[in-house]
């Protein structure tokens, strides 16, 4: 680090939700580090009552009172201009919401840096931490990548792996992948700094001109893939995650136990997982998959999709092939329960 001076590298943070929060104040709590301004999302109308409510990283700026900026579209002309003129060295990006324009991946002498959730090219988009756990994944990771124009397809920066036990919902999975991030970028980031210079040294001794990194990589992206040890990603490799919805949460009881309790981990808490019972709506927070040699149920007369009650007493259903046990629940109208209070009001 002492080959390097931090505090004349201005940062700017753009981020918006929990996931950025960990990278956010590791890069605050070390004073190598001067975070210069912070970008993130207009703040949001949420929940049944509309309530105006910032996004965490809004609160980590508000606290460490750092100048804060809020653009509606961050490509709009007037929002690069304020960006350009606070002339950052570097551009940290995790979980923001919006895709950078090259106009703003050209600013900064040492570019844009973003941290994903997924060992890249897997699992580009919007979400990647849902879709390990759904595909069954045991192991995932996070990503540094120098971005461009497109979405998670720059070059790669350096990854750290992540194992995904068969507890994990995407909540435990998305903290610890958050962490991992943090620490990941602050222990990179000296070398990515020294390298980063080093192209800017051969760019300028070959071409004569002083260019930051990000316009270099726009012109002649093989230049930089010469000349670093950041790799390009195998196109051939790639997969994609889209925006959840509410609707993607309701459970088909024709996949398999195992697909579907991967489905219940993988949208916990969120877009959640529901099904129909006596033609309510039931949330299904926690299950486990059960052999049926492991009781003596006639589980066979039961339909697919059929509630029934095990010799135990514990809260069952048919699935196409397997059968799981229900721990946690809500009916509509009612609190979160488990599913031996749930039984105590509804006999099947």
């Amino acid at each position: 680090m002492s080959n390097i001076n931090y505090q004349i590298l201005n940062i700017i943070f753009i981020g918006t939700s929990d996931f950025a929060t960990p990278t956010l104040e590791s890069l605050i709590k070390n004073s190598i580090f001067n975070i210069t301004n912070i970008i993130t999302q207009p703040d949001k109308l949420v929940g049944r009552d509309q309530i105006l409510r910032a996004s965490p990283i809004k609160q980590i700026a508000l606290k460490h009172k750092i100048p804060l900026f809020q653009p509606e579209n961050i490509k709009d002309k007037k929002n690069i201009e304020i960006i350009r003129k606070a002339r950052p060295d570097l551009i940290i990006v995790a979980a923001y919401g919006q895709i950078l324009p090259k106009e703003i991946l050209e600013i900064p002498k040492f570019c844009c840096l973003n941290i994903h959730a997924s060992l890249l090219p897997k699992y580009r988009g919007a979400s990647p931490i849902q879709f390990a756990i759904l595909n069954n994944d045991k192991e995932t990771g996070v990503t540094i990548i120098l971005m461009d124009t497109k979405m998670d397809t720059g070059k790669i920066v350096q990854t750290t792996k992540c194992k995904i036990k068969n507890y994990y919902d995407s909540k435990i999975l998305h903290d610890k992948l958050a962490n991992l991030g943090a620490k990941l970028l602050v222990e990179i980031l000296p070398k990515y700094i020294q390298e980063t210079k080093k192209i800017l040294n051969l760019w300028q001794e070959k071409y004569q001109k002083n260019l930051t990194i990000g316009k270099i990589d726009l012109i002649d992206s093989q230049f930089i893939s010469n000349n670093s040890s950041l790799i390009e990603q195998d196109e051939s490799k790639t997969s994609y995650t889209k925006i959840l919805k509410r609707e993607d949460g309701k459970i088909d009881w024709i996949k398999s136990a195992q697909e579907i309790q991967n489905q219940i981990r993988a949208f916990s808490p969120w877009p959640g997982n529901f099904t129909k019972f006596k033609g309510k709506k039931l949330k299904i927070f926690k299950t486990k998959i059960i052999n049926p040699n492991e009781f003596t149920t006639n589980f066979h007369k039961f339909k697919i999709g059929e509630f029934f009650t095990t010799e135990n007493n514990k809260l069952a259903i048919k699935c196409n092939h397997g059968i799981l046990i229900i721990k946690e629940l809500q009916l509509e109208g009612k609190k979160r329960m488990s599913s031996q209070e749930f039984l105590k009001g509804h006999a099947l």
